[in-house]
């Protein structure tokens, strides 16, 4: 779904990188290790959640999860896996829309991203999938110390990226995050599948249907 404030044409992309570019598959990893009865009960209670959105803050990694584990001995060898096995929560690569980053810097399109995200986990990313570091700019909320939808994170891609707010593109999968940016002057897309995406880049004439959907010849 494309959210758009005007007939503003873009000038740059800004994509979301979790549930976007990359899976984010908390549940599935520890299901697969320690079974789903297991993994309801550390999430019912354990604020896990919690535990996470201060390492996208900016808090350090490890040590956030190892004292969070110490504070919880009947689950801490569960809580260290989040730690110790991050990299298997962050899959599978959505091929297709890694193909949409490409295809619109070759275009020489600006693209950006614009994530909640920690400063550690960033770099193990990166690390195993290289394509995240083959953006033009990356506002990373952990190195940030601002969280999508607070005001300050997208007030700092304007400052930075040299581009008006309404002349940016941003996609994400969360609606609130995309209200965020959109109440800011900005256009918007919720991200829900890559060929939806790879659509709303055609309708904004960033991208033709053959660069867009290139499996499919275009179709």
């Amino acid at each position: 779904m494309t959210l758009s404030n005007d007939q503003t044409s873009v000038s740059a992309v800004v994509f979301d990188i979790g549930n976007v570019l990359v899976g984010w598959e908390p549940e599935a990893m520890f299901d697969r290790v320690i079974g789903p009865e297991r993994r309801r009960q550390l999430f019912d209670r354990v604020d896990i959640d919690g535990m996470n959105t201060s390492m996208d803050r900016g808090v350090p990694f490890r040590e956030t999860v190892y004292r969070t584990a110490e504070a919880h001995p009947e689950f801490a060898r569960d809580i260290r896996l989040w730690h110790d096995r991050w990299i298997e929560m962050f899959r599978p690569v959505h091929r297709h829309s890694v193909h949409l980053l490409r295809a619109l810097k070759s275009r020489g399109v600006p693209v950006f991203a614009l994530s909640n995200f920690g400063k550690d986990t960033i770099r193990i990313a990166e690390a195993e999938m290289p394509f995240l570091t083959e953006f033009d700019q990356r506002f990373i909320s952990g190195e940030l110390g601002w969280l999508k939808p607070e005001p300050e994170i997208y007030r700092i891609v304007e400052r930075e990226c040299g581009h008006a707010p309404e002349r940016l593109l941003f996609t994400d999968d969360r609606d609130e995050n995309i209200l965020g940016a959109t109440r800011r002057g900005w256009q918007g897309h919720v991200f829900e599948t890559p060929s939806g995406f790879a659509e709303c880049l055609v309708d904004h004439g960033l991208l033709d249907r053959e660069e867009a959907f290139p499996d499919e010849g275009g179709s």
